[in-house]
Order: structure tokens, then C-alpha cells, then sequence
């Protein structure tokens, strides 16, 4: 298949690397260029612009935020202007289900197709092509590009026809992930303070009540104390915290552990922790009884 990627950050280069190994035609876009020079040397073949990487089946972004998406996705030269009629563009960026159904309805008006499918993991996850693909979108064009969804995950959930709603489960997913970060780190913090070994109880944790691999990888970070280099940074973290909240309000769901996150992201950010990653919210209640602030060491 010829693909067309956008955004070789911590996820989307590994996520390319991986479309390369299982021997797609990979051709790849970047504001900056160092990441698109390794995977030239990989076999891909570098894009000047936006549009040079649309000319195949099928194009995926993997971006930071909606501004970025928006960014690459609309105006003269954007994705919508570029792809072919027929084609497809897959967004596995953790975007608002606002802008998925703006991508929607401007892929449809210009006869291609649009299907959101963010992922959950980590980049060393993205790595292994050991990645959860969250889909949702039209049924052809999904089979059309599962070959993409195999080459970078371990296995792809399609929860939709509609893209918003792949949106909505990732966003819901990390608030989740958000949510056990921040119980982890007011836990610790309590026995920490009182003596207890953080390693030692973190064990007696995913060993008994909380095996899951969400305890185990940012508990462990927490118990470290180790926060850079940020694997998925507290910028992003925050941003996240928003768009739930954001969702949350355009459905009349309250969600007030949403905004609590969502505070605690802001006292991190004000306290110069925006490159950190985004588990250093767990060692606020740590810091705010006593101990040191979160840092990267």
C-alpha cells in the first residue's frame, strides 16, 4: 500500500518505521527534518510538503493536538485539497470529537474518506507495533486500510461508523489513565511520607488488587521518580484534560474528576513541569506534604 504519514514524533516515527517493515510504500512529512532523514535511511521517501505526501492510498497524521491536525488538514495545500477522490485519511492524533466531525464532513464534500483511529501506548509500545487502535469510520474504507492497523498494533477495537466516537473512547481512555496517575500519587505520597518503601508497596499493589499494565508502567514512574524524557508530556496531558471536559460539556455529562485533573495538570504546568511527563501530576501530593518537587531525575 503507498502511504503517505504526517508527524514523526516519540509515536508517529516509530508508528512509520513500522508501516516501512511490514513493507508499505512510506512516504513521510515533518516540520523538522532530522526524524524524516532516518527514515529515509529506512526506505521512506521524504516529503517537501503536505501535499507530496498525499498521493497515495492512503494518508495518516499522527499530530499533537486539534491546531496541528487543523493545521495540515485544511487550506490550499492541506489533505483535504490534495488527496484524490476515493482515498483516505486516517487521523491517529487524540483530537476533539468537534474536529472529527469537521474532517468528516470535509472529506465527504471532497469525496474521500475520513477515519479517526487514535491508539493507546506508549512509544516504546509504538516500537514494538504493540499498539491498541481505536477506529471508527465507514466500513469500506476501513477494511481498505486494516493492513495499516495491523503493522502498528496489536490489535484494532472499531467502535464506529461515525469517527467522533473513536475520539470520544481515546479521550475517555486518558482520562482514565489521568485519574490512576493521580490516585497512585496521593497513595504514595501518604505512605511515603509515613516510611513505607514506594517500590516495595507498588509491588504489593500489581501483585494483589491492580495487576494492570496502567499500575504497573506509571506507578513504577511515580516510585522513580522518573519524568523525563517524557514519554507523553504534561502539555499534552493537559490538553487532554480539556477536550474531555470540553466533550463532556457539550454532552451534559458532569465529569468533576475531569476538572480536577484538569487543575492539577495547571499547577504542574505553573510550576515549570510542562516538559515532564504528563505521570509527574502523581508526585504533586508528595511535593504539597513536604518532599521535593517532580523532576526529570
Amino acid at each position: 500500500m503507498r502511504i503517505g504519514f504526517i508527524g514523526l514524533g516519540n509515536m508517529g516515527s516509530a508508528m512509520a518505521a513500522n508501516l516501512l517493515k511490514a513493507g508499505h510504500d512510506v512516504t513521510v512529512y515533518n516540520r523538522s527534518r532530522g526524524k524524516v532523514d532516518e527514515l529515509a535511511e529506512k526506505g521512506a521517501v521524504p516529503a517537501a510538503s503536505v501535499a507530496d505526501a498525499c498521493g497515495g492510498d492512503v494518508v495518516v497524521t499522527m499530530l499533537a493536538n486539534d491546531e496541528a491536525v487543523e493545521g495540515v488538514a485544511f487550506g490550499d495545500g492541506g489533505i483535504v485539497a490534495s488527496l484524490a477522490p476515493g482515498t483516505t485519511h486516517v487521523s491517529s492524533s487524540t483530537i476533539s470529537p468537534a474536529l472529527a466531525e469537521r474532517l468528516t464532513a470535509a472529506h465527504a464534500e471532497a469525496g474521500q474518506h475520513f477515519i479517526a483511529a487514535p491508539v493507546f501506548g506508549r512509544p516504546e509500545a509504538a516500537a514494538a507495533a504493540k499498539l491498541f487502535v481505536i477506529a471508527a469510520g465507514p466500513p469500506a474504507p476501513m477494511q481498505q486500510v486494516s493492513d495499516v492497523f495491523d503493522a502498528i498494533g496489536q490489535r484494532t477495537f472499531v467502535v464506529s461508523e461515525q469517527p467522533s466516537a473513536a475520539s470520544l473512547v481515546k479521550l475517555s481512555g486518558n482520562f482514565l489513565i489521568m485519574s490512576v496517575i493521580e490516585a497512585l500519587g496521593e497513595a504514595m505520597a501518604l505512605v511515603g511520607k509515613a516510611g513505607v518503601d514506594k517500590h516495595q508497596y507498588l509491588d504489593i499493589l500489581t501483585s494483589t488488587l491492580f495487576a494492570a499494565p496502567v499500575y504497573q508502567t506509571y506507578g513504577g514512574l511515580i516510585a522513580s521518580g522518573q519524568f523525563e524524557p517524557a514519554g507523553f508530556a504534561a502539555t499534552l496531558g493537559q490538553k487532554d484534560a480539556r477536550l474531555v471536559l470540553k466533550a463532556a460539556e457539550d454532552l451534559n455529562v458532569p465529569m468533576p474528576l475531569a476538572s480536577l485533573i484538569r487543575d492539577r495538570f495547571l499547577a504542574l504546568l505553573a510550576r515549570g513541569g510542562a516538559d515532564l511527563d504528563w505521570a509527574a501530576i502523581g508526585a504533586l501530593s508528595a511535593w504539597e506534604a513536604g518532599g521535593a518537587p517532580p523532576t526529570g531525575n
